[in-house]
């Protein structure tokens, strides 16, 4: 029996609402909580006496860099690279650090 005195009927619609909302702001929080990742402003500057730096024979300089280095290579067009034209980007060779969007190392694979 129900102990309902109202003749609204039930509105399964508000209720999935209300439910979805619930989700999306405990979601929201839950995301909020975690741990972002480093953005390329936030990471430093790959140095040129970096032991990977010099084994790969990084330079700040693509015009600079000594063979195999080839017209028109550097990080910004580099597979590896995931930044933007100019300025300072991440670099899958180089795990934590910023290189430079001009610069060059022989670890370079150009962009599909």
């Amino acid at each position: 029996m129900s102990d309902r005195n109202d003749s609204r009927p039930l509105n399964p619609a508000r209720r999935h609402f209300c439910g979805l909302a619930g989700g999306v702001v405990g979601a929201a929080a839950l995301l909020g909580a975690l741990p972002r990742g480093a953005r390329a402003d936030e990471l430093p500057h790959l140095t040129l006496d970096d032991p990977t730096a010099k084994a790969l024979n990084y330079t700040e300089d693509a015009s600079k860099a000594p063979a195999p280095h080839q017209d028109g290579q550097n990080c910004a067009n580099c597979n590896f690279f995931h930044g933007g034209a100019s300025g300072y980007g991440p670099c899958d060779l180089f795990p934590g650090k910023a290189v430079n969007a001009k610069g060059w190392c022989s670890g370079y694979a150009k962009k599909a």
